[in-house]
């Protein structure tokens, strides 16, 4: 059964920084796409940053230049680097991993930014 396991979030000031880890395991076969969604209370989730098998990244518009995936997902790692954070983004995130039509969760990690 595949499971995500993320780890790094917590509480941080408003201008620092948090790394978020994902771990994916009981999986054989290669993803095509590892990435990061966020939900704040009372909002859909939305995408934060992805990253396909080829290397290439997408990204919210709200966190350019200020956040960066990276990882190995032959390796089913994934991390996000997020700085300057602002109180806006306070949410619970969770990993997601696809495999053509199949979409996995991890359980979430809490980031609070305080003001």
């Amino acid at each position: 059964q595949v499971q995500l396991v993320e780890s790094g979030g917590g509480l941080v000031q408003a201008g620092g920084s948090l790394r978020l880890s994902c771990a994916a395991s009981g999986i054989i076969f290669r993803f095509n796409e590892m990435g990061w969604y966020r939900q704040a209370p009372g909002k859909q989730r939305e995408l934060v940053a992805v990253i396909s098998s080829d290397g290439s990244t997408n990204y919210a518009d709200s966190v350019t230049g200020r956040f960066t995936i990276s990882g190995d997902i032959a390796k089913n790692m994934v991390y996000l680097q997020m700085n300057s954070l602002k109180s806006e983004d306070t949410a619970v995130y969770f990993c997601n991993a696809k495999f053509y039509s199949n979409n996995y969760w991890g359980q979430g990690t809490q980031v609070t930014v305080s003001s």
